[in-house]
């Protein structure tokens, strides 16, 4: 079965993270896919998505999606102004909690909308697939969107209250209709927990594109920034967002004995711990404002001898810049947050781990590096962390979609 996919993606529309790259990927395994993406698609991804023949659509098609949206739409409003006004700790926690709450109801209808323009335009799809889903709602996306789908859970960030376990408890029929796909098993066992009818399997979102980076490439990287090949160069990539441990590097640099090039881009940073970078002796930072497209995020990347990447302990999700490194053939440095992941990386000769939260542990890291730079991952290296090509995966989804499809067909 190598037909098209139905391919919704409510965050086509942003620069940064590795949805497009995993979007892309599958549109070019399986041409004339269909991609879905309500909020628009960012630039650099329509002209990849055009060359792969996708069909792109970004308005809901048929008279209930477009209701659907319209509500959806009306109820993001909501939680946004109910953010505002409720931001201040002087309120009452549970008050603070209702706009995330009403997110949730939001992103369930956005989904249904998307659903019910896969129903109308998606006639011959061998997989529909929401490549980015909301944690909660599942039933509910799949009632109201009349459409059997798979739906990527990539963490489960935000806890139901009374009104939307109602809502869930209301539309449980619907989880049979859905089968979650969870990148890890972390993410799987928390979603388990919540949800115990909910159908899920476990499965990497990134994809291997086999597109690693050339010594051409990595000389243009150190071109950009103007690096000395001589140097050493680690790269701090994505942005600092609480679960990241920033704190530790911090303190690292702070102790770090080596000159060192620090690229560093993503969104959102901190100005002032970046100015403190900088005055730093023996430290040159380079900054790249983000969010930033492929192809500068790549030069990023080659530039590099390591990319750095630190999260707090038990931060179980899948990190799309470890899964970054090891498909572009960059060296890591990274915290031992995450078990599963550690144990898989355990004897590679290209990743140096460091106990989560040590700054000094973390600075021998660097050390490391700046002494002899690791050599670089073979392109074994995404197959040992869970990826598959595109095709690969296009196949994974297909045949796990497949029993809802024979569901559907006895209802």
């Amino acid at each position: 079965m190598t037909g098209p996919l139905v391919l919704i993606e409510p965050y086509a529309h942003r620069l940064g993270g590795h949805h497009h790259g995993t979007l892309t990927a599958l549109a070019q395994a399986r041409p004339g896919s269909l991609v879905i993406s309500p909020h628009g698609i960012a630039s650099e991804a329509v002209a990849d998505l055009g060359k792969a023949g996708a069909r792109l659509v970004t308005a809901p098609a048929g008279a209930v999606a477009t209701v659907l949206w319209a509500v959806s739409r009306l109820t993001a409003g909501l939680s946004a102004a109910g953010q505002c006004v409720f931001r201040s700790r002087r309120w009452p926690r549970r008050l603070r909690r209702l706009p995330h709450q009403v997110t949730l109801v939001a992103r369930c209808l956005a989904e249904a909308s998307a659903l019910r323009t896969a129903r109308r335009l998606g006639s011959g799809a061998y997989a529909v697939v929401i490549l980015t889903a909301s944690e909660a709602l599942h039933g509910a996306a799949a009632l109201l969107g009349g459409q059997p789908h798979l739906r990527f859970v990539h963490e489960a960030i935000t806890t139901e209250d009374a009104a939307v376990r109602l809502l869930g408890r209301l539309a449980r029929r619907g989880e049979q209709q859905v089968i979650a796909v969870c990148p890890t098993q972390a993410v799987g066992d928390h979603l388990a927990a919540a949800f115990a009818d909910l159908p899920a399997v476990v499965g990497s979102f990134a994809v291997d594109d086999g597109r690693r980076l050339s010594d051409a490439e990595r000389e243009g990287g150190r071109a950009a920034f103007g690096i000395p090949a001589s140097a050493v160069v680690v790269c701090l990539v994505g942005g600092w967002w609480p679960y990241k441990d920033i704190t530790v590097v911090d303190a690292a640099l702070d102790r770090l004995k080596e000159p060192l090039h620090l690229v560093v881009t993503g969104s959102p940073l901190d100005e002032a711990v970046l100015e403190r970078w900088r005055a730093l002796p023996g430290l040159r930072v380079h900054t790249v404002p983000g969010p930033v497209s492929d192809t500068v995020l790549r030069l990023v990347y080659a530039a590099a001898d390591a990319a750095l990447v630190t999260r707090r302990p038990g931060i179980g999700k899948e990190s799309g810049l470890v899964m970054d490194a090891a498909r572009y053939g960059v060296p890591l440095i990274v915290s031992d947050h995450d078990g599963a992941l550690t144990a898989r990386l355990h004897g590679q000769p290209w990743a140096l781990a460091f106990p989560a939260g040590d700054p000094d542990a973390l600075v021998d890291a660097l050390h490391s590096v700046i002494r002899q730079p690791p050599e670089r991952p073979g392109p074994e290296a995404p197959g040992l962390l869970g990826m598959r090509s595109a095709v690969e995966q296009a196949d994974f989804l297909t045949r796990t979609f497949t029993p809802l499809t024979a569901k559907e067909s006895r209802c």
